[in-house]
């Protein structure tokens, strides 16, 4: 015990007064007296006084108290208890015994902030005794009565909500309301079962007319990985099959000697069902089993994939939907002639599910097996300031093809390479401490291929960029490699200043001495000179991001552009982006391709907080899918209104729009991470 003035009366009575605190096993007790019963061993109490448990998470502020000595027992009077400094619950008295349980009569409870001059809170739960199990974490109503702004709106005789310190709780979630022109209007109720410490699932019932949905998802830590599971079923009459399904599942495992299981499913019963129910909707669905490993000078991996594509008018049974792949890849520093040597060596299998043969240029079924290996070496030297780059490469691979017509059987096939390369950075600081750097590059590349055809399965589409301006090879995969004699010329500059501002623009083009035929006209790179490409970056701190990437000929006629910002402040959010692509029948596009995404959220005043998104499609002149979302959000509180209209129309989709509503109370079970917003009472 600690006072300003102790006084013993000479007996087992001790009396304190004054900024009094008691400790006792990590309780603290702080108040304006104290008197000490030695002979009942208890302790009288005036306020105004805080008891705080062990753990910190539970005060009283009470007006007086009878307390045991060891601060776990006793009777407080005008009392308020505060949990995790977000639930508090004022009671005309409270009664705490054994150190676990806290009784409190006649509560009102509530996170939100009450003031003086707006003593009604948002919402508010009266009863007529609360008890609070602070070993399991869990609070129990009786005679319960829920109000909002002072208004009764439903009451319960027993109630039970775990308490803010709870992280993981069997019980219900916040629910949520979900309506759409097409599935109906649903109630969505989350309950959540504790399957032990390691594991849990979540239950979801989608409540209304029209279509029923089942919605769950199963979680569960292991030692040395875990899993996840999510899916749901509907019946519904969108289509001639009354039931609709999905599963996705991701799990992750540490195996001996460093590697690494991944397992990943992805399935559903139709293509439209994602996208009709609202749920996460890729254009490939991919299921794998991959064991890996990675060290600082080596990677390994081998897998099994199925590739399910749910884009309209694909047939998943010419596309090599079955893909076995296994690949080492090591680094070495060779003792004579220095520099790196980079060694890889994979085997891959390309299978379909149809068996018909190739007609023509109309792939079907066609299986291919191969096994592909490279050697590439590279050495930098300096001679002046200038940085010379010498780098060869022997790329090779056995294709064992079948039902495909002319390329029936095996084939053996080598592309050496060989590559110098000139770099001159210039860098100036000006007065200010303006960083500027200039950097001419020129590269000399010469690469022929030996061997015939072989099947193509992997390089399709080429991205021409600034990462790969100065590579041996552009094409993507190892089915194509890119021959004949080429230089590539770039130019980058950069400035960098003190004040946060960073500015980086690179430019370059292609020169060859022949027109191989290897690249289509939308990849830029085709012809004896290719498309000029221009990328600028600006920015400033963390708050503006500006990037655009063009590919345009010498009349200024562009093949591709694709133009991203990204802005912050302190109440604002924008990211948007503009792409641009040309025509191209060798990447399967048959017509140009012009879409604007918007994004923004925008901070309105007092909690509230207000969302739009938008996607326009310049080709059909209209929106494919627009959203909008007002939200609120206190140290209580925290709702959600949306509405979003899908404007895609296909076989097996028509547009649709949906609402949303979700409303979710503080201060029972764990918070969102990252709540923040919280109102103060003005003195």
């Amino acid at each position: 015990m600690i006072a300003d003035n102790i006084r013993f009366d000479g007996g087992q009575n001790v009396t304190a007064r004054g900024s009094v605190e008691v400790f006792f096993n990590g309780a603290r007790l702080r108040a304006q007296s104290i008197r000490y019963d030695g002979g009942t061993d208890t302790l009288q109490v005036q306020g105004p006084l805080t008891l705080t448990d062990a753990s910190g998470n539970s005060v009283i502020v009470a007006d007086f108290a009878e307390l045991s000595d060891d601060l776990q027992n006793g009777v407080l009077q005008s009392a308020r208890l505060v949990l995790d400094r977000q639930l508090q619950i004022a009671a005309t008295e409270i009664e705490r015994s054994e150190g676990r349980y806290t009784q409190l009569y006649q509560a009102v409870a509530s996170s939100c902030e009450v003031c003086f001059e707006n003593p009604t809170p948002l919402w508010e739960i009266r009863a007529r005794r609360v008890i609070h199990d602070e070993q399991e974490q869990q609070l129990y109503f009786e005679n319960a009565q829920f109000r909002v702004l002072g208004v009764p709106v439903f009451f319960l005789p027993r109630m039970r909500l775990p308490d803010p310190t709870l992280d993981r709780a069997t019980g219900f979630l916040a629910p949520s309301i979900r309506a759409n022109d097409r599935t109906g209007t649903q109630v969505r109720v989350p309950y959540f079962v504790r399957l032990g410490d390691h594991a849990d699932i979540t239950v979801t019932p989608w409540i209304g007319p029209g279509s029923q949905t089942l919605e769950a998802r199963y979680r569960h830590a292991f030692r040395n990985g875990e899993i996840a599971l999510q899916g749901a079923v509907s019946w519904d009459d969108i289509t001639d099959d009354p039931t609709r399904a999905y599963l996705f599942g991701t799990g992750q495992f540490d195996l001996p000697r460093e590697f690494t299981l991944d397992l990943q499913v992805q399935a559903v019963s139709d293509r439209a069902y994602l996208t009709t129910y609202g749920f996460e909707d890729p254009d490939i669905l991919e299921t794998f089993a991959r064991i890996s490993r990675v060290r600082r000078e080596e990677y390994i991996e081998a897998s099994a994939t199925l590739y399910q594509s749910l884009i309209e008018g694909e047939d998943n049974d010419v596309l090599p939907t079955r893909v076995a792949h296994a690949e080492i890849t090591r680094r070495i520093t060779p003792p004579l002639i220095g520099g790196m040597l980079t060694a890889e060596l994979e085997g891959t299998g390309f299978y379909r599910f149809s068996t018909a043969d190739t007609v023509g240029t109309m792939v079907n079924g066609r299986d291919v097996a191969r096994v592909t290996g490279q050697l590439d070496w590279r050495r930098t030297e300096t001679f002046g300031g200038l940085l010379t780059t010498f780098e060869a490469a022997l790329h090779g691979g056995y294709y064992a093809t079948q039902q495909d017509g002319p390329l029936d059987g095996a084939e053996t096939r080598i592309t050496p390479y060989g590559a110098i390369e000139f770099r001159y950075p210039l860098q100036a600081i000006s007065a200010r401490g303006v960083s500027h750097v200039i950097e001419p590059v020129a590269q000399l590349v010469w690469s022929e291929t030996y061997g015939n055809a072989v099947p193509n399965e992997d390089s399709f589409i080429v991205e021409f960029d600034e990462a790969n301006l100065f590579s041996l090879d552009r094409f993507p995969g190892s089915d194509l490699r890119e021959v004949g004699p080429r230089a590539n010329v770039g130019l980058a500059y950069s400035r960098l200043s003190p004040s946060g501002w960073r500015l980086g623009v690179a430019g370059g083009v292609v020169f060859r001495t022949d027109e191989q035929g290897q690249l289509t006209d939308g990849s830029g790179l085709n012809g004896t000179q290719s498309d000029f490409l221009m990328a600028t970056h600006l920015g400033f701190n963390d708050q503006l991001t500006l990037v655009n990437r063009s590919l345009f000929d010498s009349s200024f006629d562009f093949t591709s552009s694709e133009l991203s910002l990204y802005w912050s402040g302190d109440r604002h959010e924008v990211v948007t982006s503009y792409t641009f692509l040309e025509a191209d029948l060798g990447e399967q596009r048959p017509r140009d391709l012009s879409e604007w995404a918007f994004d923004a959220n925008y901070g309105l005043a007092s909690g509230w907080e207000a969302g739009v998104n938008w996607r326009y499609d310049f080709i059909e002149a209209g929106p494919s899918r627009a959203g909008l979302s007002l939200g609120f959000e206190n140290e209580c509180v925290d709702m959600e209104f949306s509405v979003s209209r899908r404007y895609t129309t296909s076989a097996t989709l028509e547009p649709a729009t949906s609402f949303g509503f979700t409303v979710s109370l503080a201060g029972f079970g764990a918070g969102r991470e990252g709540r923040s917003t919280a109102r103060s009472c003005r003195g």
